[in-house]
Order: C-alpha cells, then sequence, then structure tokens
C-alpha cells in the first residue's frame, strides 16, 4: 500500500491508497494542521499508529522546491530528505514532489465534475498542458506527453518577473518596486499579491476605502478572504475590493496566457489552488479570458486553447497517489 499526502504551511492532507482500488478511491483520509507537529516523521507516524494497514511507500507533495530529494516548505520550519524520511518511517520508498506537480499528475484523472470550463475549445491530442494554481503564492507546473503517458514538469515560475500590460498596472509595478525591489507574478497574483493590489489602489486613490471596512481589515490578521469577500458580495459590494479583484484576475488571465504561450499548451490550461474556485464569478465575467487571449499575433492561436478551473479541493493528494501507485511500484 501507499501512503500519499499534501503537505502544507496550513494543514495536511493523507490517504492510504493501493492499486486494486486506485488513486481516487483510499482506504482512509485524514486531514492534521501542520504547525502542530515538530516534523514530518512525527505527524505521519500519528498517522499511521492509528490505521491498522500495512504501508510499505510514500509519496508527498510538498509546497516548496524539491531538489536531489531534499525539500523544505514556505511558511513552516520542516526539512525533508527522501532517504532520511524512509529509514524513520521504516518504508521501502519515499518520493518527495512539489505540490504543483503533484496537481498536475492528477490533470489527466479529472473528470467533468471537477472542473468549470472557461474556454470551452478541444485540446489537442498528446498536447502539452499548462498549470497555474494561486493559492497563498502562486505555482505554475506544465505536463508534456511521451505518446503514452504524461509527465509532469514542476517549475517556479510565479517568481518570474511580474509584466504589466496597461498603464495602470504599469504603475502598480513602480508603486510595489519601492515596497520589493524586484517583483514577481506572485506578488500581484496570489493570496499575498491581493493585499498588495488593494494597497496600491487605495495609496493611488483610485476608490474610497470605507470606514467599516478599514476596522474589518485592522482586526484581521488576513486580508485577502475579506477583500475578495466584499469584492463579491452584491448587498454589500466595496468598489475598492471590486477593482483590486478586477486587476487581480486581469493579471492572472494575462500570466496564464503567457505560461500558455511558453509551453505551448494545446493541451489546456488548468486553474487549481484555492483563490480560483472562491472567484468563479469573476473569472466568468469575461475579464481573465480578454487578459489571456490579448497575446498580439498570437491572440487567435491562443483563442482555441480549453480553460478549467479545478474544483476538486484535493487534487495535490490525488496527483500524489497517482504518482506513486504508477512510479513507485
Amino acid at each position: 500500500m501507499l501512503l500519499a499526502a499534501d503537505i502544507g504551511g496550513t494543514k495536511t492532507n493523507l490517504a492510504i491508497v493501493d492499486s486494486e482500488r486506485g488513486p481516487r478511491v483510499p482506504w482512509v483520509e485524514a486531514t492534521y494542521p501542520s504547525s502542530r507537529y515538530l516534523d514530518l516523521e512525527t505527524l505521519v507516524g500519528e498517522f499511521l499508529s492509528q490505521r491498522d494497514l500495512s504501508v510499505d511507500r510514500a509519496c508527498f507533495g510538498v509546497a516548496g522546491p524539491v531538489i536531489d530529494g531534499r525539500a523544505t516548505i514556505t511558511n513552516l520550519p520542516w526539512a525533508m530528505e527522501e532517504a532520511q524520511l524512509a529509514k524513520a518511517l521504516r518504508l521501502s520508498e519515499v518520493r518527495l514532489l512539489n505540490d504543483l506537480e503533484c496537481i498536475a499528475y492528477a490533470v489527466p484523472l479529472l473528470e467533468e465534475r471537477d472542473l468549470c470550463t472557461l474556454n470551452d475549445r478541444l485540446p489537442a491530442v498528446g498536447g502539452a498542458i499548462a498549470v497555474i494554481a494561486p493559492g497563498t503564492g502562486l505555482g505554475e507546473a506544465f505536463l508534456i506527453g511521451d505518446g503514452s503517458r504524461y509527465r509532469a514538469c514542476p517549475s517556479e515560475g510565479g517568481h518570474a518577473d511580474f509584466a504589466p500590460s496597461n498603464a495602470l498596472q504599469l504603475d502598480l509595478l513602480r508603486y510595489l518596486q519601492d515596497v520589493y525591489g524586484h517583483v514577481s507574478c506572485e506578488r500581484v497574483c496570489s493570496g499575498v499579491g491581493l493585499p498588495n493590489i488593494y494597497a496600491f489602489l487605495k495609496a493611488s486613490r483610485y476608490a474610497e476605502e470605507p470606514a467599516w471596512l478599514a476596522d474589518r481589515l485592522s482586526r484581521s490578521a488576513d486580508a485577502t478572504p475579506i477583500i475578495v469577500g466584499n469584492a463579491l458580495d452584491r448587498d454589500q459590494r466595496c468598489d475598492l475590493c471590486v477593482a483590486t479583484l478586477d486587476l487581480f484576475v486581469s493579471i492572472l488571465g494575462a500570466e496564464a496566457g503567457n505560461l500558455a504561450l511558453k509551453v505551448l499548451s494545446t493541451g489546456g490550461v488548468y486553474l487549481g489552488g484555492g483563490i480560483p474556485p472562491r472567484i468563479l464569478p469573476a473569472l466568468s465575467g469575461g475579464k481573465f479570458m480578454r487578459a489571456f487571449r490579448n497575446k498580439g499575433r498570437f491572440s487567435e492561436m491562443i483563442a482555441r486553447i480549453p480553460v478549467h478551473v479545478i474544483l476538486d479541493p484535493t487534487v495535490a493528494l490525488l496527483g500524489a497517489a497517482a504518482y506513486g501507485l504508477e512510479v513507485l511500484r
């Protein structure tokens, strides 16, 4: 049996699967708060001790780069190494994958009910597939086919330079350069990026900040859900929040289009991460696809690429399980 996990700074999802039932039908699943544990070995050890199931190998998706079998997690003081984990957990093999790599491996397994389609086009058979995932940060990955299966390739493309596409975005870039120096796409296209856009629009007097909203933000450690909630709330919409989300959606559309061009993703573009399912009304309103298609001489070509939002919140766990069952035989 295989132990699969999706390990993040906030929570860790685990499942035990086998080849007979497949990656979508685990024997058992559980979620643990990551920060309550000193290390991954302790968390996994507790999980396994409570189950009467024999596990012999594991595949862990982690929110951070994996290099030479070693990984660290953003926002969590855990250091992980494949051989050390295998020894500590008494497993024959442990594989660490980037979490976006796990999401990518899950894409070929997704069904219609797992998706919301933004651009309904036919994918090219065997064409490359792009995955972009705004959550706390911005993850990017892609899949390439070899004629019989897809292979996922991780990247740290979310940390590439933010490329403004109009005058307002140029002003945003200049504003954030004064704050950060280097401005990556993640600074404006993620959960940590939304408050940056909000602060810029507020400072530039694009719209007024209501007193009730300022009070709510001052009492919250995370401004992102407040900004998004008040942008989508029909009864108490805030113009500043609406403008923030509109700018975010346009930047996300442009960056998704950039990724589609870079990997020539004729097989489709898939939006993962925690934010897209929460802002479906904004993504479906037209701004995202207009920015996605705005690629000059290649606008017509890129308009033919299908685009989907992944709705399944456990997609990274599914990808870790699928990879483990196929590769760690």
